[in-house]
């Protein structure tokens, strides 16, 4: 059958099936990129996930016995796709597995912005009871979510954001009609209309920045801002200049433009709660991942 490179952890119970299918599996999670050019000759087939990076070089050295890139999650953008197309290696991902996780990880971040959850944790056990200064939070009942993007995460919070009986609108150029009870709105209009913006869009050149100052200056104020999609497709500083002038209430970050952030200004921002990139981080996410790349890895070599 195939040899198969898990380059980042997998649940066991994926591993042990691949390996009953017949595959000869090493696994290999934390490889530096010299580690991985030495060792990637030779394998039918990569197991990644967010860590590692499949660059050109990584696919060039594996030309000739590479077949598959498994990335077990939901973007791409840590594979050179154009270079896989080039090299005739077929690239697929599980982006069904962890929507349910990011979905409520987004929901978190917009409760937790709006009660003060992070800072009035830490004042309270700082031995601070600021009771007065964190009773001015905001609802999410009859507000308006504005959910950049429509896939299949942003369709989740959409269903649950039904239940907190939020409006829901969104923006997608590539989404022709809403479900979920979710209304299709151009970017503008989404800024000025939305009392809570959700990112759910991968990184692109066109998707860079797409929340800089000009949207910051069309939106509410008061707005919350909550991003477990990409870092890079909002403008930290403008960002930090938003939550200092009281136009951004609170922002619930889960990824960054560099992680970890080279500056820790935008992590340490008293307005924002920050994790660090945990949108997939749940034992029920990664054990349907590890089971959608065994399949897929057993029915590509089938």
């Amino acid at each position: 059958m195939a040899r198969i490179l898990i380059c980042d952890p997998v649940s066991p119970d994926a591993v042990a099936e691949m390996r009953g299918a017949g595959h000869e599996i090493v696994e290999k999670p934390g490889m530096s990129p010299e580690d991985l050019l030495q060792t990637v000759h030779g394998f039918d087939a990569l197991v990644v996930r967010r860590a590692t990076k499949v660059t050109r070089q990584v696919l060039e050295k594996a030309k000739g016995s590479l077949k598959l890139v498994v990335r077990g999650g939901v973007g791409m953008d840590n594979i050179d796709a154009e270079a896989a197309k080039e090299t005739g290696v077929k690239v697929m991902n599980t982006p069904g597995a962890s929507s349910i996780a990011v979905a409520e990880l987004a929901m978190a971040h917009m409760l937790s912005c709006s009660r003060f959850i992070t800072r009035a944790d830490r004042a309270s056990k700082d031995g601070r009871w600021e009771k007065k200064t964190f009773s001015k939070g905001l609802e999410l009942w009859n507000s308006t979510l504005g959910l950049i993007g429509f896939g299949r995460i942003a369709r989740e919070v959409a269903k649950r954001a039904a239940a907190f009986e939020m409006k829901v609108i969104f923006f997608d150029p590539y989404v022709e009609k809403g479900s979920e009870g979710a209304r299709k709105v151009d970017l503008e209009t989404l800024c000025r209309e939305s009392d809570f913006i959700s990112l759910h869009i991968p990184l692109s050149a066109e998707t860079k920045y797409i929340l800089d100052e000009p949207q910051f200056a069309l939106m509410k104020n008061g707005v919350v801002i909550v991003n477990c999609a990409r870092g890079g497709t909002i403008n930290e500083q403008a960002l930090i200049r938003a939550l200092d002038s009281g136009k951004v209430f609170a922002a619930g970050l889960d990824v960054f433009e560099q992680e970890p952030p080279a500056d820790p200004a935008i992590m340490k921002h008293e307005k924002v709660g920050a994790t660090p990139h945990i949108g997939a981080g749940t034992e029920g996410a990664t054990a349907r991942v590890g089971g959608e790349v065994s399949r897929i890895i057993n029915e590509f070599f089938r």
